[in-house]
Formats: structure tokens, sequence, C-alpha cells
């Protein structure tokens, strides 16, 4: 009799268990999270600033989307004084990269030359249009330009 309860006990918890685990992967399984080992998450001070980007980048290029971060933006940020980390984050529904990246200000990230930033823009380019099979323009364009305020 002993046997059958902890049976029935264990039955309930796995059951229990098995349906969190269903919820929970239904409710934040539509947003992925990307995170390239060299780059950690922060938690960003007060006086930092995020730069928030979005990217169109459609299913069958998420990968070349990736190819080309690591091979231009990942080796030049981590380069750069006040850059304070990353996130790669896409979502499959509406074939989406969202991109945060932390600087420990507004004045360490906006000293950056455009010259510069359009350098690394055309290098993301190259391998991007090679990964992609494109002949011309950027395979993932911004669709979005923002700064966020850690609170």
């Amino acid at each position: 009799m002993n046997i059958s309860r902890s049976k029935n006990f264990i039955k309930t918890i796995f059951s229990f268990l098995f349906i969190n685990v269903i919820l929970l992967s239904t409710v934040f399984g539509n947003v992925k999270n990307i995170q390239a080992e060299s780059l950690l998450k922060v938690n960003f001070p007060r006086e930092s600033i995020v730069e928030h980007l979005k990217l169109h980048v459609p299913k069958k290029f998420k990968n070349a989307w990736l190819k080309a971060e690591e091979g231009s933006w990942e080796p030049w940020l981590l380069k750069q004084e006040g850059f304070l980390g990353r996130q790669l984050l896409w979502d499959p529904k509406v074939e989406e990269a969202t991109l945060l990246i932390g600087w420990e200000s507004r004045a360490a990230w906006k000293n950056i030359s455009q010259t510069e930033i359009n350098l690394v823009q055309n290098d993301f380019e190259k391998i991007a249009r090679k990964e992609t099979g494109e002949n011309s323009g950027n395979p993932f364009p911004l669709i979005f330009e923002g700064e966020l305020n850690p609170e």
C-alpha cells in the first residue's frame, strides 16, 4: 500500500512538472536569445546607456546574420572604449533581430566617428551578402534605432 502511494505521488509530481515545462516553453519560447560566448550579459550601471537596434532577419538567413555579426561588429565592439556588452535576440514570428548594446555613457557611444561605424557596417554587409548569396545592398536592413536608459 505504501509503495502504491509513492508511485502515485511520483506520477503526480512528474505530471505537474511536465505541464509546467510545456506552459513555460509556450510562453517564453517565442523569442530566442542568442548569446555569443565571448559576450557577457551585463548589469548596466545607472549612468550607462543601451543602444537599441532592430533588423529584419528572415528565418532562412538567421545563421548568416549571426556570422556577419561575429565577423564584423563583435570584434570591433570588443575593442571599443566604453563598451559594456551586448545581447542578440531573434523573434521568429516577425523575423526580427533585436540588438541591445551597452555603453558606459552616451558620450562614449557618440564619440565614435560615423566614418568608423560606416567601415564596420560595410564589413558586416559584405559578409552578409556572401552568406546569403545577395549581390548588393544590406540583406539585414535596420528597421529601428533607439536608446534605452537603465533604471
